[in-house]
């Protein structure tokens, strides 16, 4: 809205009702200086800013994440199901109906993502995605191997072809609801502006690209490797869900403007975070819904606590994204929530 032009009043009325607070004085500045550099940025026509040290960690991200996006195997699914489910014995008809069903599957699972991705975070949704669909990936190999062995030719059971497509419908409900949504929004929450445009460029490069790969090589591996194919996936999928756990932070209620702040407290990206940077505190913060319910009533959507949350620093007065709000605490257990603050 700032940078079309919109009045400083439509733009700070939108912002304190996204806030849900009127202390957003300071915030709108930060949202107008992060303005002007992009501009600036854009000015200079700097595409090859994304490659300077202090945004490695962005950059590693908009690489990596979309590589593993596709290395799941989904692309394997979806644009092979006929061929897959008539290898393993379906009839043409029958083939068919499975891949409609492991597309139903996909748009449900996908809608559960929307309801839930704010709710829980995004590092659990990746996590338990991860964890299901190598579960998945191996339990389909394992029965492939079981039915059609070395040879790769065998007559399938109906109870064998039937527990393949629910597994694999599992599978495609664990990535609809972790990477494949989450491959797109989390690039989208940690470029600053000025880097924006050319990280989402990158993004969607890698993206298409490794469809295009995976797209070409996977009837031939599919031939040489028979079930070997699925335990290949499986440990892409845990080399990925590995990768999340221990470099991807939390990205849940931060602004794009305080992301800097959210790397500078991770114990790999601190040392790219310019020093400027790390003096911003970003502190973390574990809190259990049931621990803190007998100190806090219970608030409808759209009202506010009459008293915020205790101050963890020695803080300004200025409050974060929905400080003041019930859901301003991040109930997702271990991975708990990023809570930015200017010291």
């Amino acid at each position: 809205m700032i940078k079309r032009g919109v009045s400083e009043e439509e733009v700070k009325k939108n912002l304190r009702r996204l806030r849900g607070t009127d202390d957003i004085h300071e915030e709108y500045q930060d949202l107008c200086e992060a303005c002007a550099n992009a501009s600036k940025a854009n000015n200079n026509n700097n595409k090859l800013a994304i490659f300077q040290r202090k945004y490695v960690p962005q950059m590693v991200m908009t690489f990596l994440i979309p590589f593993f996006q596709q290395l799941t195997g989904i692309n394997v699914i979806m644009f092979y199901a006929p061929v897959l489910f008539q290898t393993l014995g379906f009839g043409n008809d029958a083939s068919l109906m499975s891949s409609v069903i492991t597309g139903l599957v996909n748009v449900a699972a996908t809608l559960v993502a929307i309801f839930v991705v704010d709710r829980y975070g995004r590092r659990p949704l990746f996590l338990e995605g991860g964890f299901q669909m190598l579960l998945s990936q191996v339990s389909i190999g394992s029965l492939i191997w079981k039915v059609f062995g070395l040879a790769g030719m065998a007559i399938v059971s109906k109870g064998y072809a039937y527990g393949i497509v629910a597994l694999i419908c599992v599978y495609v409900a664990g990535f609809a609801w972790s990477w494949g949504p989450l491959g797109w929004l989390v690039p989208s929450e940690i470029f600053p502006l000025e880097i924006r445009s050319t990280g989402q460029g990158i993004n969607a490069t890698i993206n298409m690209l490794m469809t295009f790969v995976i797209g070409q090589v996977f009837l031939s591996l599919l031939c040489a490797t028979k079930f070997g194919l699925f335990f290949i996936f499986a440990f892409f999928v845990l080399s990925m869900t590995v990768f999340v756990y221990f470099f991807l932070p939390e990205t849940k209620g931060i602004p794009m403007e305080d992301m800097s702040k959210v790397w500078s407290q991770h114990w790999l990206w601190t040392r790219f975070v310019p020093s400027e940077n790390r003096n911003r505190s970003v502190e973390m913060v574990s809190r259990v819904k049931t621990q803190l319910a007998p100190s806090n009533k219970k608030l409808t959507k759209g009202t506010h606590s009459t008293k915020g949350p205790e101050p963890l620093t020695d803080l300004t007065n200025r409050p974060t994204k929905n400080s003041y709000r019930e859901d301003a605490w991040d109930f997702s257990g271990a991975y708990g929530f990023f809570r930015t603050n200017r010291r």
